[in-house]
């Protein structure tokens, strides 16, 4: 796990209440830092990359949903110093929040953060499907602002905690389309790579030298030559013009390790451009793996330094 600077600030989704402060507070080093709430996932990463908070702590990835767009555009277009320190996954859990004695046919509004209803398509449409769906910057603020309009046709999707905080009720529970739903989150930090811990996960984003046939296989067999599993791939626009798009890549691996530092070098080699984003703690994945990638790239060259040693 990567060292946490204990004197440190931490920026996160607020208000009070966020999945994002649930996911933070999960990890005894987070919580005990001062949490500073942000109003965007945007206001987060910026404050991290300013210097204004130590750490930032963000969504970025819904079982569901895919790719939170905010954190990973951030991330890989306008942060320049920031890395990927660590990631925690989350089971998300959503409900729908009322005033005290409100019933499903009294609600008109249904509130919360695009993400987050978006997860609920199904129960919204089976029975909320005569309701206005209307988004906020995050589900606590879904939540908050209810408690404070008093409105009573008006409905939030948030975690339970919400409902503690600002005092609303839980009308129906686990509306989510999915059970098994879950989120990733990221802390990023601008204090350097953490050490390897011998499971881990490596992020990079790769733009292409010339849009060419075959470029993308090109670069997915450097890891398939040497055993590396991807745990993401995804195109993303370079914002450059239509039709351009780079590549957003998790693999299995520290970029300590020889056999994953072989294949980041072939690629930043023949494409040119390739983003370091971070190598981490990985929340899941197996170790055993990455630990067989590592003995097997130590004994080739082993072998391959005994063909060498007979030189003359």
């Amino acid at each position: 796990m990567s060292s946490i600077d204990p004197s440190g600030t931490i920026g996160y989704l607020g208000p009070r209440g966020t999945f994002t402060e649930q996911a933070l507070c999960s990890q005894a080093d987070l919580a005990a830092l001062d949490l500073q709430p942000h109003g965007s996932i945007v206001e987060v990463l910026r404050a991290a990359e300013r210097g204004d908070v130590t750490y930032g702590f963000a969504a970025i990835e819904n079982m569901i949903e895919g790719s939170v767009n905010a954190t990973l555009d951030t991330l890989a277009f306008d942060a320049e110093e920031l890395l990927i320190q660590r990631e925690v996954v989350m089971n998300i859990s959503l409900n729908l929040l009322v005033h005290p004695g409100v019933t499903l046919s009294d609600i008109a509004h249904v509130r919360s953060y695009p993400v987050a209803y978006a997860q609920c398509r199904r129960y919204l449409a089976d029975q909320l499907g005569h309701a206005a769906i209307e988004a906020t910057n995050s589900t606590a603020d879904a939540a908050r602002e209810l408690a404070e309009s008093g409105r009573r046709d008006t409905a939030a999707i948030a975690p339970k905690r919400a409902g503690e905080v600002y005092g609303l009720e839980v009308l129906a529970t686990d509306i989510e389309d999915h059970p098994e739903n879950q989120t990733r989150f990221v802390l990023v930090g601008r204090d350097g790579i953490t050490a390897p811990s011998g499971h881990d996960k490596t992020s990079i984003l790769i733009y292409q030298r010339e849009d060419a046939p075959g470029s993308l296989v090109g670069i997915l067999q450097e890891f398939a030559a040497r055993s590396i599993n991807l745990t993401r791939l995804e195109s993303r626009p370079t914002r450059k013009g239509l039709g351009d798009y780079c590549f957003l890549i998790d693999c299995e691996g520290h970029i300590s390790d020889e056999v994953v530092g072989d294949a980041l070098r072939n690629i930043h080699m023949k494409q040119g451009n390739v983003k370091f984003l971070g190598s981490y703690p990985s929340a899941y994945g197996s170790a055993e793996i990455q630990e067989a990638n590592r003995d097997g790239m130590s004994s080739a060259d082993t072998w391959l330094a005994d063909i060498r040693s007979r030189i003359r």
